[in-house]
């Protein structure tokens, strides 16, 4: 859910000169925002703007947008939207969206916002009711609503987008398509984001290699389903090509896949994990169950056999790989059979990296509408806890099998005296890290600031359930 304001009255005055920002003061800006993301713990990402004249920072599903610079090329920005940055962020990083919204519209009828925009999910889902139930808002768009919405902001929207980072990271999220055409029964996502499309090939290729020149070493692959990338466009699967084109750009070192789909899952994708040297060993595929009632139940298109099947493959084709997958517990259908049934799974298929969540109805899915949420709360609870702990033991024993171990990690951050890294089994944001203790005479006294980014060698001396320890080599 985003939200835009912009202020009836003049913006107030930043240095270094009053009633506007210099381009520095806006960098200095988004370090602002980015230390309150990480200070919150909440995941940061570079986002694509898809126009020129409007920049932005993505904080989880809601773009924040702080300023709308008509005068960009000038080296001004003349309107702030939200008069009171320090405000702004407070707000940000102390409510959920709903209150924001509510305070944004009781701002606007009190004088102190002169024009209110609401874009993403929430109005997309909700077009027709919002605008009754909040009429401070003067615009109301859909998350796809982009050419609009730059439009109604004052601005002329780009002919060649280009994407706008907002940090120097070495890793960014490349997103292959957007929606999906599948209908699993608890997922509100087609709704939202609308049928799947792929995202042609040559402009991923042109973006991913003007993320390299930018500095970017690793890419991570994200959509609602990357399997069904190529679909639409090239009547095929085509997410195995497009990790060769990905592989061949100059400065790309490691490429990540997200969000695959365990229905059909295209096999020669398995040989590029296998025998590309750039694509990491490493997927994340959502199970979500194993027990057929509950999988005929989400309409996954899979029984538990072939969900069974598939993991043997993977383990079998891509030697050493890293799986991360996620469960839902307390799905309709699940009983005692079934549950102890997803957790005789999980102990079998030893999933490096799992995450597991607590079935809720959303609202308009065919679950909601045709279901009896039948499993109370606290016993859903109950079983959540227990499949959490019995993954932690098996977290436990991966990390603890490295120790010894001569790995090959990006250094993401320096931090009290200790390089934070990822090896090719470590997602950012969502895995676990590997620290590595810094005193300024290693990696030939290379100052830790110059090593965020680089590839170095090190040694694994020390684990626990998602942390790894480790010295240099």
């Amino acid at each position: 859910m985003i939200l835009c304001a912009a202020p009836q009255r003049a913006a107030p005055s930043f240095p270094p000169t009053k009633g506007a920002f210099s381009l520095n003061s806006v960098a200095d800006v988004w370090q602002v925002v980015l230390e309150r993301l990480r200070a919150g713990g909440l995941a940061e990402t570079a986002i694509s703007t898809w126009f020129d004249e409007v920049e932005a920072v993505a904080i989880r599903d809601m773009t924040f947008y702080l300023c709308c610079p008509n005068d960009f090329k000038r080296g001004t920005i003349e309107s702030l939207f939200l008069p009171n940055l320090k405000a702004a962020l407070k707000e940000i990083f102390s409510a959920d969206f709903d209150v924001k919204l509510l305070s944004a519209a009781e701002r606007k009828k009190s004088g102190e916002i002169g024009r209110l925009m609401v874009f993403g999910c929430l109005s997309q889902r909700y077009m027709s009711q919002m605008p009754e139930l909040i009429p401070e808002v003067d615009f109301w768009f859909g998350a796809r609503d982009l050419d609009p919405i730059v439009k109604a902001l004052g601005c002329v929207p780009a002919k060649n987008p280009a994407r706008l980072r907002t940090d120097n990271r070495a890793y960014a999220y490349l997103k292959i398509s957007e929606g999906c055409d599948r209908r699993c029964s608890y997922c509100a996502i087609p709704f939202i984001r609308g049928a799947h499309r792929s995202v042609p090939m040559e402009s991923l290729v042109a973006e991913a290699e003007a993320l390299a020149r930018d500095g970017v070493k690793e890419l991570i692959l994200i959509a609602q389903d990357t399997t069904y990338y190529g679909l639409d466009l090239y009547k095929r699967r085509a997410l195995a090509e497009l990790l060769r084109k990905l592989s061949e750009i100059d400065g790309i070192e490691w490429i990540r896949i997200h969000y695959s789909y365990p229905a059909d899952f295209p096999e020669d994708v398995l040989d590029e994990m296998a025998d590309n040297p750039k694509v990491c060993k490493y997927l994340d595929i959502p199970l979500q169950h194993i027990a057929d009632k509950v999988l005929d139940k989400m309409h996954r298109h899979v029984d538990g056999e072939w969900t069974r099947t598939l993991v043997r493959k993977l383990r079998e084709r891509v030697p050493g790989v890293a799986l991360r997958t996620t469960m839902i517990v307390g799905h309709p259908g699940e009983g005692k059979k079934e549950f102890a049934e997803l957790l005789d799974f999980v102990r079998e298929a030893r999933f490096e990296r799992l995450g597991a969540f607590k079935y809720s109805e959303e609202e308009g899915t065919f679950g909601a509408e045709n279901y009896r949420d039948s499993v109370p709360r606290k016993e859903k609870e109950r079983r959540l806890e227990e499949l959490m702990k019995a993954q932690s033991g098996i977290s436990l024993a991966f990390n603890e099998s490295r120790v010894g171990n001569v790995e090959r990690v990006m250094v993401d951050d320096y931090a009290d005296g200790v390089l934070i890294c990822r090896s090719q089994y470590e997602s950012p944001e969502v895995d676990g890290e590997i620290v590595v203790r810094y005193e300024g005479q290693e990696f030939g006294g290379t100052p830790a600031e110059e090593l965020c980014g680089r590839f170095i060698d090190v040694k694994i001396t020390g684990a626990d359930e998602y942390d790894l320890i480790a010295e240099p080599v």
